[in-house]
């Protein structure tokens, strides 16, 4: 398969604040917060949601197209990526704007405040589509909101399947440009937060989200992930043990990138959560959001602990 996957390129700043964000928010006063946390440590990473999910499918041996707009100093990372088994071609160069910056303070229950600089990521909107050729599926991840609305408009009228992925966009989104993004998509990821926003933005109930999109994806963090499709019982899928929690950031979007990579096998969507989960495993596991490495003889043997041997059966032969 051609899976093209849109969204955000950035450059991570990951810092860690040894103490409990809570302890320093004093409730009557949140109306006038003025903080500043002392963090013990930086890391800068490559990060971006949608190269995020190129990476891990790389990792698992696909080719995906990563489509995004970033700015001249990119080159080292454009390097690492291709290096990884991404297609960087549909990339824009911005000629005036630095590629995006994600700037993320976690504390020590695993809490985060973060800010997000667009820089070049607000020229995504001058994507074309059908200058990648024929595409078997499109990912919309956050990007640029005019960027994910076109990239949506366009799958519609090229008859492109799509999959919605609007995460944290959703909070500044209006409804009706939330209902372009989610209506007639082939698969909806969101998690639990994300889910209960969409229907508030939309106005649409669970049922009618539902009926409108093919597979509806709920993250659910330590509980897994839950998948519904109209007239069929939701397939609740456990999340796969970690081995140790080290950074929450981009655990989602490996979740995407395995859960991606094994449908584009022709596994079942159970499976597909699955082999999702242990990435999404891995990624906690890793100090930034591509750092993580997949060792095929030891990724089977963490499938088969977490799973069972048919899972690992199933899934072992597309692993290159």
């Amino acid at each position: 398969m051609r899976i093209a996957v849109t969204g955000s390129i950035a450059t991570d700043h990951l810092m860690t604040f040894p103490g409990k964000f809570a302890d320093q928010l004093i409730p009557d006063q949140l109306h006038r917060v003025s903080l500043s946390f002392l963090v013990d440590e930086l890391e800068i990473r490559r990060g971006g949601i949608a190269a995020n999910i190129c990476f891990g499918m790389g990792c698992l041996g696909q080719r995906p197209i990563l489509v995004g707009a970033v700015g001249d100093d990119f080159g080292d990372y454009r390097s690492w990526l291709e290096r990884h088994g991404v297609d960087s071609s549909g990339v824009y160069v911005s000629d005036v704007h630095h590629t995006a910056r994600f700037l993320c303070t976690t504390d020590e229950d695993h809490n985060q405040i973060a800010s997000f600089y667009a820089g070049a990521m607000s020229e995504a909107r001058n994507i074309d589509l059908a200058a990648l050729g024929d595409l078997d599926l499109v990912v919309v991840s956050p990007n640029d909101p005019e960027a994910m609305l076109r990239h949506t408009d366009e799958c519609r009228t090229r008859g492109i399947p799509f999959a919605a992925d609007p995460s944290q966009q959703l909070a500044r989104m209006e409804g009706e440009d939330v209902r372009r993004l989610i209506d007639g998509a082939a698969y909806l990821f969101t998690n639990e937060y994300e889910k209960a926003l969409a229907e508030q933005k939309t106005g649409w109930s669970d049922g009618e989200i539902l009926g409108r999109v093919g597979v509806r994806v709920t993250t659910l963090g330590p509980k897994g992930v839950v998948i519904d499709r109209v007239g069929e019982e939701g397939l609740h899928v456990p999340a796969a043990p970690e081995e140790g929690k080290v950074d929450p950031t981009g655990v989602g979007d490996a979740f995407r990138a395995g859960f991606l990579s094994a449908t584009s096998w022709g596994l079942s969507l159970e499976r597909a959560a699955q082999v999702g989960n242990l990435i999404a495993a891995h990624a906690l596991e890793s100090a930034g959001c591509q750092e993580y490495t997949l060792a095929g003889g030891r990724f089977i043997e963490r499938l088969t602990h977490a799973y069972g041997d048919e899972a690992a059966a199933d899934v072992a032969p597309h692993l290159t």
